[in-house]
C-alpha cells in the first residue's frame, strides 16, 4: 500500500529543483519549474508529449544547462555538474531505451552502474582482460546480487543483444539500482513492456519505497497513479499541478491537458 504520510513537498528533501527556466531557440521549454524529491519517496513527473519532462531530467544531470533557476542536492547547490559526476553525489538514471553497452555481459553492464572506479575498468573489460582483484571480486559480487535481485542471474554471462527487450530492461534496471543511490532518476521505465512486466515493475518500485528516492518519467497512468507518492503535472513546460494521485486524478487542469483523456483507465477496458 502507498505511503500516504506524503502530502505536498516533503521534509528533508534530497533534491530541490528551483525556479527552472531552459530556452531553446527562443523556445521556452521550461518555464520557472521547480519540484522536489525526497529519499524515501516516490515521485512522479508526468505531462503530454512536449511538456518539457525528458529536459527536466536533462537539466538534472547536466546535459543541459538552464537559463535561470538552480538545482540543490542536499542543501548544496549544483552549479556545474555533468553527467559523470552524478554517480558520486548519489544520483543514478535509466534512459528512455536501454542503454546498455553491446559488447559487455549481462554482468559486466550492471558493474559499470557501481563506482566511477568501476568505470575505469570499462575497456578492460571490454577486452576480456578482468583480473582477480579482491575490488573486481566485490564489484562482481555486488552487481550479481542486484541481478538475482531482479530475478536476472541467469542471464549474467548474456550479451545484451540476445535477450528480449523487457530483459533488457530489467537489466538497466539493475544498473541502475546496483550502487544504492539516494535517488535514481527513471525515464520511462514502462515504455515497451507488458501489462506483466509493468505488473512487476510497479511492484519493484514499491520495495524501493524507503530505501532510496524516485523521480519517474511515465506516460502509463496507471503505473504512476499505483506506485507514486506524490506527482508534478508538466504542461507546455509549466507545472500545473503537484499533489498526491487522487488529488491529480481529480484536477480538470491535468484533465484539460491530456486533452480530455483519462488519466486512469476503468476496470475491464483494454485501450491502447
Amino acid at each position: 500500500m502507498r505511503d500516504q504520510r506524503v502530502s505536498g513537498v516533503p521534509e528533508a528533501a534530497v533534491l530541490s529543483v528551483e525556479g527552472i527556466t531552459v530556452n531553446f531557440g527562443g523556445l521556452s521549454v521550461l518555464d520557472a519549474v521547480s519540484l522536489s524529491a525526497s529519499s524515501g519517496e516516490i515521485v512522479g513527473l508526468i505531462g503530454p508529449n512536449g511538456a518539457g519532462k525528458t529536459t527536466m531530467f536533462n537539466v538534472i544531470c547536466g546535459f543541459v544547462r538552464p537559463a535561470a533557476g538552480r538545482i540543490m542536492w542536499r542543501g548544496r547547490e549544483l552549479r556545474r555538474q555533468h553527467p559523470h559526476d552524478l554517480a558520486a553525489l548519489g544520483i543514478s538514471r535509466t534512459l528512455q531505451g536501454v542503454g546498455l553497452f553491446p559488447h559487455l555481459t549481462v554482468l559486466e553492464n550492471v558493474v559499470v552502474g557501481l563506482t566511477p572506479k568501476a568505470r575505469a575498468g570499462l575497456f578492460s573489460s571490454m577486452l576480456g582482460l578482468w583480473g582477480s582483484s579482491r575490488e573486481e571480486r566485490r564489484l562482481r559480487e555486488r552487481a550479481m546480487e542486484s541481478l538475482e535481485r531482479l530475478s536476472l542471474a541467469g542471464y549474467a554471462a548474456r550479451m545484451p543483444g540476445t535477450l528480449p527487450y523487457p530483459v533488457q530492461k530489467r537489466v538497466g534496471l539493475a544498473r541502475a539500482l546496483v550502487a544504492d543511490a539516494a535517488l535514481v532518476l527513471m525515464d520511462e521505465p514502462a515504455s515497451g513492456l507488458s501489462a506483466s512486466d509493468i505488473t512487476e515493475l510497479a511492484e519493484l518500485l514499491g520495495s524501493l519505497r524507503g530505501h532510496m528516492g524516485v523521480l519517474i518519467v511515465e506516460h502509463d497512468m496507471d503505473l504512476v497513479m499505483a506506485t507514486c507518492d506524490r506527482i508534478v503535472v508538466l504542461d507546455f513546460g509549466r507545472v500545473i499541478a503537484t499533489g498526491p494521485p487522487a488529488e491529480i486524478r481529480a484536477n480538470p487542469a491535468v484533465t484539460t491537458a491530456y486533452l480530455g483523456e483519462p488519466l486512469e483507465r476503468e476496470p475491464g477496458h483494454a485501450g491502447g
